[in-house]
């Protein structure tokens, strides 16, 4: 396969039916740390965070952190107290909300301008919206996508009390009605409808009820912590209408598009991978292949795998079930070269 017949290839995918999903890779390479920086910020503030009865349940979690294992296998052996919990999230939040504040503080100045605002003109925009779905907590697609001059649909509706209410939601999107034999006919405005099953730092929980709200306040935050915790709280408002809307974008999905994703979230890939082993038609582009990511490849005859190679930079792998090919002069498994390459030559 020639450069050229690759890159025609990859162009033919950005079609109808296109679910796009948004890892951390993607919030990694716009600036927010990923999992291992933010374990090494828990060991360092969760014990001045809590008081000293709670010490002995977060050491055996510190320990298995000082000696590598990645934050949600230590959270998956020993699940944390809610107090704990509770201390896991707020530092959590604060933790990325530091680093998204200078991330959007270099797009508004015009410093940067994040990936996938670049990606969001090139992606079939049906009316019903475009379709994305993320395991982040942070808010760089709600913000790159109205740099694109989309409308971000999260099912909460209000600018500074957001209530939980997915109808009122989509037709606030709606622009025109029209009558014609005895139906009636909407126009919605372009936008992408966003579902965050682990939560987002916008979320909170006021009087029993979740609310969004774009400032920093006291009230408890709504985010998933790794490991058996999530699979019960991800049955709660507002995550199960997330995870819900998630599963049925992914169920009726064509093709997929994966960003930064590592194949790792038992939430997702009970729908997920079950479509790609099957058939259909799925780009993933990321910076290195997870085990799961491997496990799946070969078990999927319509998925395309680029990373990065290690031995030539510029240099990008393709990987298929049938095997690899190596392709010298340009890094299009970011991205942002992805972009560059392969939607705007």
């Amino acid at each position: 396969m020639t450069s050229d017949e690759l890159k025609r290839r990859l162009q033919a995918h950005f079609t109808d039916g296109l679910v796009t999903i948004v890892g951390s890779g993607l919030s990694c390479a716009e600036g927010i740390p990923g999992m291992n920086a933010l374990g090494n910020h828990l060991l360092e503030q969760i014990p001045s965070s809590l008081d000293l009865s709670y010490h002995s349940t977060w050491e055996p979690i510190a320990t298995l952190l000082e000696s590598g294992h990645d934050l949600e296998s230590a959270m998956l052996k020993y699940p944390p107290t809610p107090e704990v919990e509770a201390a896991i999230v707020l530092l959590t939040s604060q933790f990325i909300c530091s680093f998204e504040t200078a991330v959007i503080e270099d797009v508004f100045s015009g410093k940067r301008t994040l990936r996938l605002t670049r990606l969001f003109p090139h992606l079939l925009k049906p009316t019903t919206g475009i379709p994305v779905v993320t395991t982040n907590y942070e808010r760089l697609i709600e913000v790159a996508a109205e740099m694109a001059g989309l409308g971000v649909d999260t099912l909460f509706v209000g600018e500074h009390y957001g209530r939980l209410n997915p109808r009122e939601c989509q037709m606030r999107f709606c622009r025109d009605t029209s009558y014609s034999k005895g139906k009636v006919y909407r126009r919605f405005a372009d936008r992408i409808t966003l579902s965050k099953p682990h939560g987002s730092v916008d979320w909170y929980q006021h009087n029993s009820e979740p609310i969004r709200c774009p400032y920093s306040l006291s009230l408890p935050r709504l985010i998933i912590t790794p490991g058996r915790n999530k699979f019960r709280t991800g049955y709660d408002r507002p995550f199960d209408s997330h995870r819900e809307r998630a599963n049925r974008d992914i169920d009726k999905a064509s093709r997929f598009l994966v960003l930064g994703y590592g194949f790792n979230d038992d939430h997702l890939e009970t729908h997920l991978s079950p479509r790609i082993r099957d058939g259909a038609p799925t780009l993933v582009l990321t910076h290195s292949l997870s085990v799961n990511g491997a496990i799946l490849l070969a078990q999927s005859p319509q998925m395309t795998v680029l990373t990065c190679n290690p031995t030539v930079d510029p240099g990008t792998i393709v990987h298929t079930k049938d095997g690899t090919v190596a392709f010298n002069g340009a890094n299009i498994w970011d991205l942002d070269q992805f972009i560059s390459e392969v939607l705007e030559p």
